[in-house]
């Protein structure tokens, strides 16, 4: 098969990819409207795999050809179009940008259609190589090309009534602008000979033109620039606000010195051997597509071929343009500087700080002439003028500052920084980022840094941008930076710490020497800082403040103290600090005496640190504070503690004490204190500091006593009798007005001490103690406001409860009946049942409605009855009429307020509904108070009667049978022996086949009480006739 030529189709399939690749070539290099000629690149590349598919397919029949045919054709006008493109000039592909976005739009639908006639088999069957064809072909015949912004405004207003045109001066100004800015022109208003030059190539190219839209731009443009040349030529912008006189005159651009390739000013001249003039780059670019697309290489002016391609400087012409630019620079400098200074319209302040930019981006030359003219502070002045102003200015201002430190001096000298922050606070997005842009480019000069950090406000914007959530990134970022570079001024550093920007301040304490760490810690220890900078500051700088604090020097020490004591108030901070070894130093700054020791008001930050560590929560037994192993809370540490507290000052005894208080509440530490406290005889000492004058010392004495009487409750109640005025004390501490930390300490303290205590009791009464809680409670229920009261309302509250049924259990005593009596406690508790969230309230109240139900039977009294008088006795005579409205349980008169009876009180449906509760005590508390309704033979059928209308024989049956504790159902199978002795009842409950089932489970694996009870209430339902049969063949 060597030597046999490849089918034509194949040949064609070859050459149209070699075309497509050098049309897509040619649309990357277009040098006008990039964005739309590189997405027709991009689909062109997109058809060449499609081509080389249809080499490999060696398909040669006639449809193939006519559509490879078809591509080509399409292609060939791709390139034709660019081409066209390539030959105008800039200014005619800007006004025609619309029509030639609309005419690759439509060639990239040519092409679409063409591809999606390839068929299935011209890809030798492969359906995914089809898949990707079609939809690259819908893709193509769905693309849209569009001009650029810019462009298509300009567009746009040329498409406009000529008659608006004409009449709108501002309209021309705006498109005349555009116009130029679009074409490369940087400076029209002083320069309008470079834009009708433009229009009179923009004529050249419509030669013949036929199209309305044509014409009427030529007319259009070519007024519109006459009028604006004559105008600028007297007055130098379009407005004329500024008379000749005080204008420089720029020198207006000569066509030798604009490129024929590039219509721009050469800076680079060279001559080529036709004796044309070129930019260097320019025609270096022209004969590189020359060599690389195989075309002679020719003059692009003239056509003719050149022998050789080496250009000849124009040295003289370049001279000549420069020393133009020169001249027309320093007139733009002046010129600015006039439109700046008359501040005669906002657009002529535009356009200056628009040339001054341009200038500026030019040399760094004009930066320098910019600042010698006088112009920064004129600058600066724009930022009091209008958003779009201040945004103009504050984009001049940075472009003056880059690489010029100079100018960053010149710009410090004025008030740019004070108007820079103002302009980083308002809500404008485009305003605050240019304001960051120029503080990040003046902060990158250290002798402005401190400067720019002491201006008032700064440090605190610039902190509050980079912690928001803008969703400007880049003024984020500038902010940061800008933060960064200001940490290098010691000054900054700390308006930093001040404003919650706390890592510089800690980067120094960490890498400093001794006097920075010292100065560091000691400006630390002054801040108030927020949640997050405590935690910040203790994960950075604890371990380096233990350091300062372990060392001898006695200012680190001091600082470091005083800093630890701020951290350590967050109780997070506590385990941190205890890893950083806080514990060490802080004993033994409390506990040494003699040259070293801490002065006492040391001593006292000491102790606060201490306490906040310890009520941190912090693992206390793993950590050694010597070098014999002590803990926090071994014997010898507490017993020092001890110590410490009885023979120092008040305040550091409060901390001490709350240290205790700390220790006493861990469920770890608490044994050993109170072993401690015991070995040691400190109880009554600590009782002692209940008088004393200082609140604090007082408050956590309480506290103590409160957390020492759960485990060791008759040593302090013992304590409390012997000493003097201290029961008293805590009695009234609890009837002061609002509720405290303290005050709820205080009743929680009473509530718990052991009830069987009645000499303590009775002290109580005594102290007036009763009427006291009493009215405290009916301040509670009336709502009365009490100051602090929504922490502390609740553990309060169920201080006094504890307080007030701890005299039911001395019902036994005439005075404290009379009390009861008095103030209808069994209404209270009835109501709190009612009323009370809180578990505990609820089953103190159950207790004591249970302590007071006890005695209903006895109160209880029948009325008496007096006998009819007849006239003859001894005739027979009535018996004596059975007395009204008495008590079914009690039998005889009863009273909420007299005789205590829970079912005069109504608080049989409370009782009952506790009995389901979650909390198993207040279901326990319940059932008691209920049982004692029915442990009374004599009362028992009214009470199950009672029991019956409340609703509570079922939830007492759900107790027996859910076996939740064996003490509940103890008390569940008494009450349901006892309700077994009434008939009625019985035969209600010997139908439920799960009452059985739980007696005899209670038999079996109860107690020896509970066991004993269920045998009398099995036997009990033997001797119902129609189930003994049953029972009697079971064994039990």
């Amino acid at each position: 098969m060597l030597g046999v030529e490849p089918p034509a189709v194949v040949l064609l399939a070859q050459s149209l990819v070699n075309r497509i690749s050098d049309v897509a070539n040619s649309a990357r290099n277009a040098v006008v409207d990039q964005d739309t000629f590189m997405q027709l690149a991009c689909y062109l590349e997109r058809i060449v795999p499609v081509c080389i598919e249809l080499q490999r397919g060696r398909d040669t029949s006639p449809m193939i050809r006519e559509i490879l045919e078809a591509l080509v054709r399409d292609i060939d006008s791709v390139d034709r179009l660019i081409s066209e493109c390539s030959n105008k000039s800039r200014i005619y592909l800007v006004t025609h940008s619309r029509s030639v976005a609309q005419q690759l739009e439509h060639a990239v639908h040519d092409l679409g259609r063409s591809l999606c006639l390839i068929p299935l088999s011209s890809v030798q069957g492969q359906e995914d190589t089809k898949a990707v064809i079609d939809s690259l072909s819908r893709d193509m015949q769905q693309a849209h090309f569009e001009a650029n912004k810019s462009d298509d405004r300009i567009c746009q207003l040329l498409s406009q009534d000529s008659m608006v045109l004409q009449s709108d001066r501002d309209l021309q100004h705006t498109l005349l602008l555009d116009i130029a800015r679009s074409v490369g022109i940087e400076d029209a208003p002083r320069n309008p000979s470079a834009l009708k030059l433009q229009v009179e190539l923009l004529k050249n190219d419509l030669q013949g033109a036929t199209e309305a839209y044509d014409l009427q731009m030529m007319d259009l443009l070519g007024n519109m620039v006459e009028n604006w040349a004559q105008g600028t030529e007297s007055v130098g912008t379009l407005d004329g606000s500024t008379s000749r006189q005080q204008q420089k005159r720029v020198e207006p651009l000569y066509e030798s010195f604009v490129c024929p390739l590039s219509k721009t000013v050469m800076r680079d001249p060279v001559t080529v051997e036709s004796g044309w003039t070129y930019e260097r780059s320019a025609i270096e670019k022209w004969f590189r597509e020359c060599k690389e697309n195989g075309r002679p290489m020719v003059c692009p002016m003239t056509g003719k071929e050149l022998q050789t391609t080496a250009v000849k400087p124009s040295i003289a012409l370049r001279h000549t343009i420069e020393e133009w630019t020169a001249r027309n620079e320093s007139a733009r400098i002046e010129n600015a500087k006039i439109l700046l200074t008359s501040r005669i319209s906002q657009q002529d302040m535009l356009h200056g700080l628009k040339d001054v930019q341009v200038l500026c981006a030019k040399s760094k030359l004009n930066k320098h002439k910019v600042r010698n003219a006088g112009l920064i502070s004129e600058i600066v002045n724009c930022l009091k003028h209008g958003e779009q102003v201040r945004c103009s200015a504050l984009a001049t201002l940075r472009c003056l500052a880059e690489d010029e430190n100079d100018n960053k001096e010149a710009i410090g000298e004025t008030a740019a920084i004070r108007n820079c922050i103002k302009c980083l606070s308002r809500d404008v997005p485009k305003e605050r980022e240019e304001a960051a842009l120029l503080l990040f480019e003046l902060s990158k000069y250290q002798p402005l840094c401190e400067k720019l950090g002491a201006e008032s406000g700064a440090i605190l914007v610039l902190v509050g941008i980079v912690s928001s959530n803008s969703e400007n990134v880049i003024t984020v970022q500038k902010a940061e930076q800008v933060l960064e570079n200001l940490e290098h001024c010691e000054q900054n550093v700390r308006q930093m710490a001040v404003n919650g920007r706390l890592q510089p301040l800690l980067q120094r304490l960490l890498e400093g020497g001794e006097e920075v760490r010292l100065e560091m810690a000691m400006f630390l220890s002054e801040l108030v800082l927020s949640r997050e900078g405590k935690m910040k500051a203790a994960t950075m700088g604890g371990k380096t403040l233990v350091d300062m604090l372990e060392s001898g020097y006695l200012a680190g020490r001091e600082a470091a103290l005083k800093c630890l004591c701020q951290l350590s108030n967050l109780e997070a901070n506590g385990k941190i600090l205890a890893e950083a070894g806080i514990l060490r130093p802080l004993i033994r700054d409390l506990f040494v005496v003699g040259v070293n020791q801490l002065p006492m008001k040391l001593k006292e930050v000491a102790a606060t640190t201490l306490a906040n560590i310890v009520n941190s929560g912090v693992d206390l037994d793993k950590i050694p504070i010597d070098a014999e192993g002590n803990t926090l809370i071994s014997e010898p540490t507490l017993h020092n503690l001890l110590h410490l507290v009885s023979n120092t000052g008040p305040a550091i005894e409060a901390k001490l004490l709350q240290v205790l208080v700390g220790l006493a509440s861990s469920s770890r530490a608490s044994g050993r204190v109170i072993m401690a406290i015991k070995s040691a005889g400190a109880t009554v000492s600590l009782i002692q500091f209940l008088e004393a004058p200082q609140k604090e010392l007082r408050s956590n004495s309480v506290k103590l006593l409160y957390y020492l009487c759960l485990q060791m409750g008759q040593e302090v109640a013992d304590g409390l009798r012997v000493t003097t005025g201290q029961l008293g004390m805590l009695v009234r501490l609890i009837g002061m007005s609002g509720v405290t930390e303290e005050q709820a300490a205080a009743a929680r303290l009473l509530a718990n001490l052991p009830t069987e205590d009645t000499q303590l009791t009775r002290a109580l009464l005594d102290e007036g103690a009763l009427p006291t809680v009493v009215k405290q409670l009916d301040e509670l229920r009336q709502g009365v406001s009490r100051i602090g009261a929504s922490r502390f309302v609740s553990d309060y509250k169920e201080g006094l409860v504890g307080i007030l049924a701890r005299f039911t259990y001395l019902m036994g005593d005439v005075e404290v009946v009379r009390l009861a009596q008095e103030y209808n406690l069994t209404a209270l508790f009835t109501n709190l049942l009612n009323t009370a969230g809180h578990d505990e309230v609820l089953r103190l109240s159950a207790v004591a409605l249970a302590n007071l139900s006890v005695y209903s039977t006895e109160l209880s009294v029948l009325p008496k009855v007096v006998p009819e008088q007849r006239c003859c006795p001894f005739l027979f005579s009535k018996p004596p009429p059975k007395p009204t409205g008495l008590c079914i349980v009690h039998g005889g008169l009863c009273s909420a307020n007299q005789t205590f009876c829970l079912l005069e009180a109504r608080a049989l449906p409370s009782l009952a509904a506790c009995l389901d509760h979650g909390n198993l005590g207040v279901a326990e508390a319940a059932l008691k108070a209920l049982l004692t309704l029915i442990m009374n033979p004599e009362s028992l059928n009214g009470g199950v009667q009672a029991l019956s209308n409340a609703d509570a024989v079922q939830p007492i049956l759900d107790i027996m049978r859910e076996h939740k504790t064996e003490r509940l159902r103890q008390l569940a199978v008494t009450a349901v022996e006892c309700m077994l002795r009434n008939e009625d009842i019985a035969r209600t409950i010997a139908t439920d086949g799960n009452v059985h089932t739980a007696l005899v489970e209670a038999f079996k694996c109860g107690n020896n009480n509970t066991r004993h009870v269920a045998e009398k209430a099995l036997k009990h339902l033997n001797k119902i006739p129609e189930l003994s049969g049953v029972f009697q063949t079971r064994k039990f």
